[in-house]
């Protein structure tokens, strides 16, 4: 009986895994009810913010009329980073002026800024554990 109790007593409970919980973000200062938001959160520093390249991602595409709220459900806990995109023609690319400067909004977890280039994932990167969690992000015009 001894050799038993000591059987259980090495066993430490483990702590129960984190559940996958859900990330609902709010789009404010749209400027106009045009096209629609594509919106973008990945864990994926490398290649922050074209999320597109990370099949793992979790990506949305909603029209930009009204109140523009997206759901990302099945979440698991990790340091996240979110990009839009106000792709007001639906075209499926963000458009540049001059081959450079955005014709459409765009917007960043954190409300990272944009310097000359789109942000770092350091920039915008949150982390995200279990449950809800609620991210408002500004789309912002460059021209």
């Amino acid at each position: 009986m001894l050799a038993l109790a000591g059987i259980g007593a090495g066993l430490a409970a483990a702590p129960p895994a984190a559940k996958p919980g859900e990330v609902v973000i709010t789009v404010t200062d749209l400027r106009s009810g045009k096209g629609v938001v594509r919106a973008c959160m990945t864990t994926r520093a490398d290649i922050f913010p074209k999320c597109i390249k990370d099949p793992a991602a979790f990506r949305a595409v909603v029209p930009a009329s009204g109140k523009v709220e997206i759901r990302f459900t099945g979440v698991k806990p990790g340091q996240y980073a979110i990009a839009l995109l106000h792709d007001e023609n639906g075209n499926g690319k963000a458009d540049r002026a001059m081959g450079m400067m955005p014709k459409e909004g765009y917007g960043f977890s954190r409300d990272a800024p944009v310097k000359m280039a789109p942000p770092k994932f350091s920039d915008a990167v949150f982390p995200f554990g279990e449950g809800t969690s609620r991210v408002t992000i500004k789309m912002r015009y460059f021209l």
